[in-house]
């Protein structure tokens, strides 16, 4: 029985420890949290923070894992590919590690290797851009966090001080990368590469809040985009993969069609979260992409036939500032067709504020169809069918 550990046991990782029971594998979970939902599902557990480089390398080492995995979250990916380096095992070069992971590192990287890029200037911690060394409207963000936390849309100097302030208190070590304030259609696409060869499988269609922090509010698949739009959204999604040093393993690229073309945003080495790549692609083409990221992890060759032609989609309740005193027709809204999955991440007694990361949304539906369309209005003929009732504050 082969050994898996996956860094962390939040109920993003819960979808790969049931695979990889499913597949019949020991499983083993670390994570500092003991109470984190993902503990009684695993095997084994390891009380250590999933970005404890060297502490998740003595659990890997003292479990004897065959393989170690990671799913939505960038966090763990540098202790991942420091364990693997150590052991011998399949998985991200530690230097491409931090080009995945630091978004100052990675553009660098994008700059570099040619791969299609906003303008960006990086800002230390404390310090002040150069007066005429950019333009308006940009954002701003932290190099080193995720989910949207940090984003900030920026039109004229008025706004810059507050935003670069409010960019670096939200990342962990302060330093903030401005950059071009990129307009178009936004995708992110699911990668797989195998033996340095790039797979793309599916592109996803966003749909964000908009200015100023962008937070993601749904996504569908198969694209809409025109044929030649996509073809060169797949290219650059793979190059950019490529560049970063991904040679085994997922890539969830996020890309905006700009007037001159696709242009990267940023990307992971990871799978993608808000359910794209657990629920949305295996949904719209039938690819397992979880247990095939197990399995290429454990050195084992990947399935990435395509097997359906489906649509499939997520939508995010959009909810009013206050506390939760009610939500109802939830069983209702689960007997729509095609309707998959319901979930509810606040509970009743819980404050819905207004939505500044993927952490402040309030649940989701996800639903599958003919077409991206067709699920897209699913969700939101399920949706209709909930009532949630918000007390003002």
């Amino acid at each position: 029985m082969k050994r898996l550990l996956v860094i962390g046991a939040s109920v993003l990782q819960v979808p790969a420890i049931r695979r990889a029971k499913e597949m019949g594998l020991y499983v083993a979970v670390a994570d500092f949290n003991p109470n984190a939902v993902g503990i009684p599902l695993a095997d084994e557990y390891y009380n250590v923070s999933t970005i404890d480089e060297e502490g998740v390398y003595q659990a890997a080492k003292d479990f004897g894992a065959d393989g170690i995995m990671t799913l939505a979250t960038d966090m763990p990916m540098r202790a991942l590919a420091y364990a693997c380096g150590k052991l011998g095992l399949v998985g991200l070069a530690y230097d491409s590690s931090v080009k995945a992971t630091d978004k100052g590192e990675m553009i660098k990287t994008f700059e570099a290797a040619g791969v299609e890029h906003p303008w960006y200037q990086i800002i230390p911690d404390g310090a002040k851009p150069a007066p005429g060394s950019y333009a308006f409207p940009l954002i701003t963000k932290p190099t080193d966090n995720s989910g949207s936390r940090g984003v900030m849309l920026v039109h004229n100097e008025e706004e810059l001080a507050a935003a670069l302030s409010y960019s670096s208190e939200n990342g962990r070590r302060g330093d903030v990368i401005m950059e071009e304030y990129m307009q178009g259609p936004e995708v992110s696409v699911e990668v797989m590469v195998t033996g340095g060869v790039p797979h793309v499988l599916q592109i996803t269609d966003k749909l964000t809040t908009g200015a100023p922090h962008f937070v993601e509010m749904g996504h569908s698949q198969p694209s809409r985009l025109p044929e030649e739009a996509q073809a060169a959204i797949r290219d650059l999604a793979s190059r950019a993969a490529l560049s970063v040093g991904v040679e085994n393993g997922p890539a969830h690229v996020e890309i905006i069609l700009t007037k001159d073309g696709p242009k990267m945003v940023e990307l992971g080495a990871r799978m993608g979260g808000d359910c794209i790549t657990t629920h949305l692609v295996p949904l719209s083409t039938g690819i397992d992409m979880v247990g095939n990221t197990i399995r290429i992890a454990l050195g084992e060759e990947p399935d990435l036939t395509q097997k359906l032609h489906k649509g499939s989609a997520i939508r995010y309740f959009s909810v009013p500032c206050g506390v939760i005193r009610a939500i109802e027709g939830v069983e209702e809204a689960r007997q729509v067709p095609g309707v998959q999955e319901i979930t509810f991440v606040k509970q009743v007694g819980d404050t819905a504020g207004d939505i500044g990361s993927s952490t402040d949304r309030v649940g989701f539906v996800i639903a599958q169809a003919d077409s991206a369309q067709e699920a897209v209005r699913v969700c939101e003929q399920a949706m209709e069918r909930v009532h949630i009732e918000i007390e003002q504050v």
